[in-house]
């Protein structure tokens, strides 16, 4: 099995072929990137089954404190993607955590020159918490960040 496993050439999602499945898919919106940090976030996104685009798969974040660059990660590869032309959204899927949202402004200042939408996913408070023990940070993150429910 360790030698059947690659990565894929376009995604670096793993594969069993130079081109993963996902990407291969032609029914797939080529236009859209998720980017995400690992493979087990390809997966958690793909069981939700709201995302019909592609992925790009960094292999981790920018986290100087442990020594991880933007050249030890797959970011000149989604560049390169955006740079091609095609892409019309990129999708920042990466965590809320400081080393996220530093990948996350990293990767927007990349490929700002090429006019693509930019975009992160939604955070805030999760279904079922409660308000009164979510952190700070959260709840005015979902203030700001909140849905219309109807027209007005």
């Amino acid at each position: 099995m360790r030698t059947e496993i690659k990565y894929c050439q376009r995604c670096h999602n793993i594969s069993d072929t130079e081109t993963c499945d996902i990407c291969a898919n032609p029914r797939r919106d080529a236009s859209t990137i998720c980017v995400v940090e690992n493979i087990q976030d390809v997966m958690a996104i793909e069981n939700t089954q709201q995302f019909n685009g592609l992925y790009h798969v960094l292999g981790g974040v920018i986290s100087p404190m442990d020594g991880v660059g933007p050249n030890d990660i797959e970011i000149n590869s989604l560049v390169e993607r955006v740079a091609n032309g095609g892409v019309n959204e990129v999708i920042l899927a990466l965590s809320s955590t400081m080393e996220g949202d530093t990948t996350n402004y990293y990767i927007s200042r990349k490929i700002a020159p090429y006019k693509v939408k930019t975009s992160v996913i939604a955070r805030g408070i999760s279904v079922g918490d409660e308000i009164e023990y979510t952190d700070e940070v959260t709840l005015g993150r979902s203030i700001l960040n909140r849905t219309s429910i109807g027209e007005t």
